[in-house]
């Protein structure tokens, strides 16, 4: 019989995980995982979880190292992806933290940029029927929750520059270097 203590009501488990490109924070639901972002130290952590609860509405655990739950299939599979075995995510997500125009774009791209290409802001914007629209998909991408599952990286400019990126550009070129779009990196 489980006997551990869960959380009654809306919760949350989040934890860091180291990766390749530096500590990551990640959060889920029981809808799925709801929450990827970069960069996570301790004090930007601290700076994160608060308002994530708050907007989400939940209680929020932690558990220890090897006792996850909602993000034990997410660890595996960021694991995967790092070690350069794993192509496509196949997770439950929770969109909550986005709407509108800007999930429209971020579901289009989960469907249709896969591992190993690139797609420009404007090809982006037509594909998710508003033609024209390649700064607003620049917005989307910028506030997109759940970078890396829901793969921002791949998106560029259209002539050629590599684009912003949340996590900041050397990280787009270490993700996309990982995925063979750009050379790796001699030193």
């Amino acid at each position: 019989m489980d006997t551990t203590e869960r959380p009654r009501g809306p919760h949350l488990e989040w934890t860091v995980v180291a990766s390749d490109i530096g500590p990551l924070l990640l959060a889920a639901t029981p809808e799925g995982l709801v929450r990827v972002e970069f960069h996570a130290t301790p004090d930007r952590v601290e700076k994160m979880i608060g308002p994530l609860v708050s907007r989400l509405g939940a209680d929020a655990r932690r558990p220890a190292p090897g006792e996850e739950v909602l993000l034990a299939e997410p660890i595996r599979q960021l694991q995967a992806y790092f070690a350069g075995t794993l192509r496509r995510f196949e997770l439950p997500l929770d969109w909550r933290l986005s709407s509108g125009f800007n999930r429209q774009v971020l579901q289009e791209l989960d469907r249709t940029v896969p591992y190993g290409s690139v797609v420009g802001y404007g090809e982006l914007a037509a594909r998710a029927g508003q033609p024209g629209a390649a700064q607003a998909v620049g917005n989307a991408m910028g506030s997109n929750p759940l970078p890396l599952v829901v793969a921002c990286h791949r998106v560029v400019e259209t002539d050629g520059g590599i684009g912003g990126f949340g996590g900041g550009v050397e990280t787009k070129r270490q993700l996309l270097a990982l995925e063979g779009v750009l050379p790796q990196a001699l030193f």
